[in-house]
């Protein structure tokens, strides 16, 4: 399995002995199996100055990070857009692939970490630049689905719910395209029920196949007037699954977001040819 590292390089609430702002690599593994453990997984920081922020300084620090790994991702996943061109920049010049993405959640939970317990304890710690260091995503109109996986009158899906216990077997399940992480990250009990949205679609195996490609992240229930189901993908792009017009499917959909809440945010995403297939063609946890 390829590995791939989730990067941050941004300011953080840190003010050097110039009062002028201090930034931050930080670098983790993504933990893209449900048994890895959080402990394994490669951490790396390194502070910078203000002076410093370019793609230079951030290749030179991810060669340190790799040096240190002893081995190089396939890809890095960032969700900041305003850091994409130097990011990229960056790891091009190593070769490696450079991906917006929401599915950043190690790193998110670190991020969030460091400034509940660390950054507090530092010098030149500023308590009025913690929103602005913190985790955010841009809201944007969610798109129409592209014609060639748009459903059609023979797709069907359905909400389910799986205990968090089930998914330690999920490594050995028949799944074709998905991703997956230690649900230990979200602090989950075995017994907490994770909610998902199951696709029935005759095009299972396309249609998982162009989810694949595109860093899948979240699904939610977009209320008010017109209600449906939105998924979220990349660092800020969204989509709509389905619109709901049937008030019982509404009321479900509500309870797939209410279970999601009592989740810790935690569901998934699963395709498969029918009802009746022992096998998935594609199967993403999200949260």
């Amino acid at each position: 399995m390829e590995t791939i590292w989730e990067l941050d390089f941004y300011s953080r609430p840190l003010r050097d002995e110039n009062n002028k702002k201090l930034w931050e690599v930080l670098i983790c593994e993504s933990p893209t199996r449900v048994k890895a453990q959080e402990g394994d997984l490669f951490r790396y920081n390194q502070f910078c100055s203000a002076k410093n922020v370019n793609s230079i300084f951030l290749k030179e620090t991810l060669q340190e990070a790799i040096a240190q790994a002893e081995t190089a991702p396939k890809k890095v996943r960032f969700f900041r857009r305003q850091m994409n061109n130097m990011i990229t920049k960056a790891c091009e010049d190593l070769g490696i692939t450079a991906i917006s993405s929401r599915r950043t959640y190690a790193l998110q939970k670190w991020i969030q970490q460091r400034l509940e317990q660390v950054y507090p304890q530092q010098e030149g710690y500023d308590e009025t630049a913690v929103s602005n260091a913190s985790v955010q995503y841009p809201a944007e109109n969610p798109a129409v689905l592209p014609d060639a996986i748009r459903g059609d009158k023979d797709d069907k899906w359905a909400f389910v719910t799986l205990e968090a216990s089930a998914f330690q077997d999920m490594e050995e399940w028949e799944i074709s395209f998905g991703e997956g992480f230690p649900l230990s990250l979200f602090d989950l009990n075995p017994d907490t029920k994770i909610p998902g949205l199951v696709i029935y679609s005759p095009r299972a195996m396309p249609f998982a196949g162009w989810m694949s490609g595109i860093e899948i992240s979240q699904i939610q229930l977009q209320q008010g007037s017109y209600p449906r189901l939105i998924l979220q993908t990349g660092a800020s792009e969204a989509w709509i699954l389905s619109d709901i017009t049937n008030p019982d499917i509404l009321e479900e959909a509500k309870g797939f977001q209410t279970a999601k809440e009592k989740a810790n945010g935690v569901h998934f995403l699963a395709i498969q040819s029918d009802p009746n297939s022992d096998s998935f063609a594609g199967f993403w946890l999200l949260a």
